[in-house]
Protein backbone atom coordinates (compact mmCIF):
# COMPACT_ATOMS: atom_id res chain seq x y z
CA UNK A 1 0.00 0.00 0.00
CA UNK A 2 1.60 3.41 -0.99
CA UNK A 3 1.97 6.40 1.60
CA UNK A 4 -0.79 8.18 -0.38
CA UNK A 5 -3.16 5.55 0.01
CA UNK A 6 -2.44 5.21 3.74
CA UNK A 7 -2.73 8.82 4.32
CA UNK A 8 -6.28 8.78 2.71
CA UNK A 9 -7.70 5.81 4.68
CA UNK A 10 -6.32 7.56 7.84
CA UNK A 11 -8.29 11.01 7.20
CA UNK A 12 -11.26 9.22 6.01
CA UNK A 13 -11.01 6.87 8.96
CA UNK A 14 -10.70 10.25 11.06
CA UNK A 15 -13.65 11.85 9.35
CA UNK A 16 -15.98 8.64 10.26
CA UNK A 17 -15.05 8.97 13.93
CA UNK A 18 -14.82 12.30 14.20
CA UNK A 19 -17.88 12.62 15.93
CA UNK A 20 -17.23 9.23 18.64
CA UNK A 21 -15.87 10.09 22.02
CA UNK A 22 -13.68 7.84 24.09
CA UNK A 23 -15.13 5.71 26.69
CA UNK A 24 -14.76 6.98 30.43
CA UNK A 25 -11.76 5.33 32.29
CA UNK A 26 -13.86 2.05 33.48
CA UNK A 27 -14.49 1.11 37.00
CA UNK A 28 -12.07 -0.75 38.96
CA UNK A 29 -12.90 -4.34 39.70
CA UNK A 30 -11.71 -6.45 42.59
CA UNK A 31 -11.36 -10.11 41.05
CA UNK A 32 -11.72 -12.22 44.18
CA UNK A 33 -10.40 -15.82 43.12
CA UNK A 34 -10.69 -18.98 45.24
CA UNK A 35 -8.13 -19.38 47.80
CA UNK A 36 -5.54 -21.11 46.99
CA UNK A 37 -5.14 -23.39 49.86
CA UNK A 38 -7.61 -25.88 50.16
CA UNK A 39 -10.56 -25.51 52.76
CA UNK A 40 -10.35 -27.79 55.80
CA UNK A 41 -13.33 -30.04 53.96
CA UNK A 42 -11.73 -30.18 50.75
CA UNK A 43 -8.57 -31.62 52.79
CA UNK A 44 -10.83 -34.30 54.65
CA UNK A 45 -12.55 -35.18 51.36
CA UNK A 46 -8.78 -35.81 49.69
CA UNK A 47 -8.32 -37.85 52.74
CA UNK A 48 -11.15 -40.11 52.82
CA UNK A 49 -10.91 -40.87 48.80
CA UNK A 50 -7.01 -41.79 49.36
CA UNK A 51 -8.08 -43.68 52.17
CA UNK A 52 -10.91 -45.48 50.13
CA UNK A 53 -8.24 -46.37 47.20
CA UNK A 54 -5.87 -47.70 50.08
CA UNK A 55 -8.63 -49.81 51.21
CA UNK A 56 -9.87 -51.11 48.09
CA UNK A 57 -8.05 -54.35 47.27
CA UNK A 58 -10.74 -55.64 44.25
CA UNK A 59 -8.98 -54.61 40.91
CA UNK A 60 -11.70 -55.36 39.30
CA UNK A 61 -12.22 -52.53 36.39
CA UNK A 62 -15.51 -50.93 36.45
CA UNK A 63 -15.05 -49.30 33.44
CA UNK A 64 -16.89 -49.95 30.09
CA UNK A 65 -16.36 -53.27 28.79
CA UNK A 66 -17.45 -54.75 25.37
CA UNK A 67 -20.65 -56.15 25.54
CA UNK A 68 -21.59 -59.46 24.57
CA UNK A 69 -24.72 -60.69 22.93
CA UNK A 70 -27.08 -62.97 25.85
CA UNK A 71 -26.85 -66.26 23.44
CA UNK A 72 -22.56 -65.87 23.36
CA UNK A 73 -20.83 -68.93 24.90
CA UNK A 74 -18.16 -67.49 27.37
CA UNK A 75 -14.56 -69.52 27.05
CA UNK A 76 -11.50 -68.97 28.18
CA UNK A 77 -8.19 -70.51 28.94
CA UNK A 78 -4.78 -69.31 30.19
CA UNK A 79 -1.91 -70.68 28.33
CA UNK A 80 -0.52 -73.43 29.95
CA UNK A 81 -4.43 -74.98 31.11
CA UNK A 82 -3.92 -78.42 29.18
CA UNK A 83 -6.95 -79.28 26.98
CA UNK A 84 -8.64 -82.32 28.67
CA UNK A 85 -8.51 -80.30 31.66
CA UNK A 86 -10.31 -77.57 30.08
CA UNK A 87 -12.34 -79.93 28.04
CA UNK A 88 -13.79 -81.68 31.05
CA UNK A 89 -14.43 -78.00 32.88
CA UNK A 90 -16.46 -77.79 29.44
CA UNK A 91 -18.44 -80.63 29.45
CA UNK A 92 -19.30 -80.09 33.06
CA UNK A 93 -16.89 -83.38 34.38
CA UNK A 94 -15.93 -81.64 37.68
CA UNK A 95 -17.47 -81.45 40.79
CA UNK A 96 -19.01 -77.47 41.29
CA UNK A 97 -17.63 -76.87 44.92
CA UNK A 98 -19.07 -73.80 45.02
CA UNK A 99 -21.75 -71.32 43.80
CA UNK A 100 -22.16 -67.57 43.42
CA UNK A 101 -25.52 -65.85 42.19
CA UNK A 102 -25.89 -62.38 40.94
CA UNK A 103 -28.88 -62.28 39.83
CA UNK A 104 -30.72 -59.32 40.74
CA UNK A 105 -27.55 -57.41 41.63
CA UNK A 106 -25.77 -54.03 40.47
CA UNK A 107 -23.37 -53.67 39.00
CA UNK A 108 -21.03 -52.49 42.04
CA UNK A 109 -22.47 -55.46 44.38
CA UNK A 110 -21.59 -57.60 41.71
CA UNK A 111 -18.41 -56.46 41.44
CA UNK A 112 -17.85 -56.67 45.08
CA UNK A 113 -19.29 -60.47 45.19
CA UNK A 114 -17.07 -61.69 42.47
CA UNK A 115 -14.23 -60.23 43.71
CA UNK A 116 -14.46 -61.25 47.48
CA UNK A 117 -16.10 -65.07 46.32
CA UNK A 118 -13.63 -65.71 44.28
CA UNK A 119 -10.93 -64.54 46.53
CA UNK A 120 -11.97 -66.54 49.32
CA UNK A 121 -12.51 -69.96 47.49
CA UNK A 122 -8.66 -69.49 46.33
CA UNK A 123 -8.05 -69.42 49.78
CA UNK A 124 -9.95 -72.14 50.80
CA UNK A 125 -8.62 -74.06 48.05
CA UNK A 126 -12.20 -74.26 46.61
CA UNK A 127 -11.10 -75.11 42.60
CA UNK A 128 -14.38 -75.09 40.82
CA UNK A 129 -17.17 -72.66 40.87
CA UNK A 130 -20.22 -72.00 39.25
CA UNK A 131 -21.31 -68.12 38.52
CA UNK A 132 -25.17 -67.35 38.13
CA UNK A 133 -25.43 -64.06 36.09
CA UNK A 134 -27.80 -64.78 33.80
CA UNK A 135 -28.38 -63.90 30.38
CA UNK A 136 -29.14 -60.69 30.24
CA UNK A 137 -32.52 -60.98 28.14
CA UNK A 138 -33.85 -57.87 30.07
CA UNK A 139 -31.42 -55.57 31.00
CA UNK A 140 -30.86 -52.49 31.11
CA UNK A 141 -29.49 -50.11 28.72
CA UNK A 142 -28.18 -53.03 27.20
CA UNK A 143 -28.65 -56.31 27.03
CA UNK A 144 -26.40 -58.70 28.53
CA UNK A 145 -24.72 -56.28 30.78
CA UNK A 146 -23.52 -58.01 33.67
CA UNK A 147 -22.65 -61.21 31.45
CA UNK A 148 -20.12 -59.00 29.13
CA UNK A 149 -18.95 -57.81 32.61
CA UNK A 150 -18.66 -60.90 34.81
CA UNK A 151 -16.71 -62.31 31.71
CA UNK A 152 -14.20 -59.02 31.89
CA UNK A 153 -13.70 -60.03 35.83
CA UNK A 154 -12.86 -63.50 35.26
CA UNK A 155 -9.78 -62.40 32.72
CA UNK A 156 -8.49 -60.20 35.17
CA UNK A 157 -8.50 -62.51 38.10
CA UNK A 158 -4.98 -64.24 38.29
CA UNK A 159 -6.39 -66.93 40.06
CA UNK A 160 -8.99 -68.22 37.32
CA UNK A 161 -7.27 -70.25 34.77
CA UNK A 162 -10.23 -71.07 32.83
CA UNK A 163 -14.21 -70.30 32.49
CA UNK A 164 -17.36 -71.69 30.05
CA UNK A 165 -20.06 -71.03 29.78
CA UNK A 166 -22.21 -74.34 31.54
CA UNK A 167 -24.52 -77.18 30.74
CA UNK A 168 -28.45 -76.31 30.50
CA UNK A 169 -28.62 -78.58 34.03
CA UNK A 170 -26.39 -76.18 35.68
CA UNK A 171 -27.89 -72.81 34.31
CA UNK A 172 -26.75 -73.16 30.68
CA UNK A 173 -25.61 -69.72 29.08
CA UNK A 174 -27.04 -67.83 32.11
CA UNK A 175 -24.06 -69.63 34.31
CA UNK A 176 -20.45 -69.72 34.22
CA UNK A 177 -18.15 -73.03 35.29
CA UNK A 178 -14.84 -71.12 36.68
CA UNK A 179 -11.25 -72.83 37.34
CA UNK A 180 -9.35 -71.62 40.33
CA UNK A 181 -5.92 -72.14 40.55
CA UNK A 182 -4.40 -74.23 43.81
CA UNK A 183 -3.58 -71.95 46.32
CA UNK A 184 -0.14 -71.97 47.97
CA UNK A 185 -1.16 -73.82 50.99
CA UNK A 186 -2.05 -76.87 48.46
CA UNK A 187 0.76 -76.76 46.04
CA UNK A 188 3.06 -77.28 48.72
CA UNK A 189 0.60 -80.04 50.39
CA UNK A 190 1.04 -81.82 46.77
CA UNK A 191 4.67 -81.39 46.74
CA UNK A 192 4.68 -83.06 50.24
CA UNK A 193 2.59 -85.50 49.12
CA UNK A 194 4.18 -86.42 45.83
CA UNK A 195 7.89 -86.07 47.71
CA UNK A 196 6.84 -88.98 49.83
CA UNK A 197 6.14 -91.47 47.36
Amino acid sequence: MSSSNQAQDSHLFAEFMGDVTPLAKPDTVNHYGRPNTPTLAQLEKRRAAEQAVILDENLLASEHVELLEPHDFLAFKKSGVQEGVFKNLRLGKYDVDATLDLHGQTLVQARKAMFETITDCHQRNIRVLLVRHGIGEKSQPHKGILKSYVRHWLEQLDCVLAFHSALKCHGGLGSTYVLLKKSAQKKLENRELHAKR
